[in-house]
């Protein structure tokens, strides 16, 4: 069990190594990604960002997710820049979640390409683009075509799900609609599965049903509550173990921690969810 004192010792003990020598990626494949997704520490980042991210490797995660994607830079960084910053403290800026369009898609693949990056994730649908089902087919056909778009230059495209894909519609769920009307050359999933569980559904069953169609995840917990608010992995009810010994059925290639709440001080938090993750794969 970790205790504060023990968790702070590791990570400054670390912390403190890693500044002396910053692990490089061309001398450094990690044999298992673990990744988070740096939303989750968003108000870490914003007040420390150089010390959020050597205290998140100090922990073990060694991929990035961003969410700070912004005027052509990532966390107020050249996306160059991001890049060499990341590596230089041994992670892999892997993916990012961006605003991506029609639109904008010429300049956030170039960036995103800069940056270092493999996946470019569509976080969320903005009211317009799903208030029928008419307007999911639509979507679906703008995310044939991002995606075709990133394929083309080397990125993989993906769109993450909250709870309101899985309300139905004239007895249709919106989320299949994005699945059986996107092509899986094209497009991936990333898979929040605390959302689809709180949307009223299993992860299970829909990689039976549309297996292979989600490259990416989000592993979050659900506390045993009436709000039903995050958890760390392993502390609610979803049960990851049963969901990840069906991972190549879902066709997962890489996952990302991401926690919207804390009760425990954040980093503690994450180290946590990072042994049980580590653990449990």
């Amino acid at each position: 069990m970790i205790t504060r004192r023990t968790f702070v010792k590791g990570i400054s003990a670390t912390v403190a190594a890693s500044m002396v020598l910053p692990l490089k990626l061309s001398a450094f494949t990690p044999k298992k990604i673990i990744g988070i997704q740096l939303y989750t520490l968003r108000n870490q980042v914003k007040d420390d960002f150089t010390g959020t991210l050597q205290k998140i490797a100090a922990i073990g995660y060694n991929a990035i997710e961003a969410a700070g994607y912004a005027n052509g830079k990532f966390y107020g960084y050249p996306p160059k820049e991001y890049k060499k910053f990341i590596e230089d403290i041994g992670l892999i800026p892997q993916s990012s979640h961006t605003a991506v369009s029609i639109e904008n898609i010429d300049k956030v693949i170039e960036d995103t390409l800069e940056a270092g990056m493999s996946y470019l994730v569509l976080p969320y649908l903005s009211e317009d683009k799903r208030r029928t089902i008419g307007e999911y087919k639509k979507t679906a056909e703008e995310f044939n075509k991002i995606g075709e778009r990133c394929k083309n230059s080397g990125l993989q495209f993906a769109y993450h799900n909250h709870a309101f894909e899985f309300e139905k519609m004239d007895g249709i769920i919106p989320y299949d609609i994005l699945l059986e009307q996107t092509d899986q050359e094209f497009v991936t999933m990333q898979l929040d599965l605390y959302w689809m569980v709180f949307g009223g559904y299993e992860p299970i069953d829909y990689f039976g049903k549309y297996p292979g169609r989600f490259g990416l995840w989000h592993v979050k917990d659900m506390d045993n509550t009436e709000e039903r608010e995050s958890t760390e992995i392993g502390k609610g009810v979803i049960d990851f173990k049963k969901i990840f010994a069906a991972k190549k059925k879902a066709g997962m290639k890489y996952f990302y921690l991401e926690q919207e709440s804390f009760k425990i001080p954040p980093f503690e938090s994450i180290a946590i969810s990072y042994n049980y993750l580590n653990n449990l794969q």
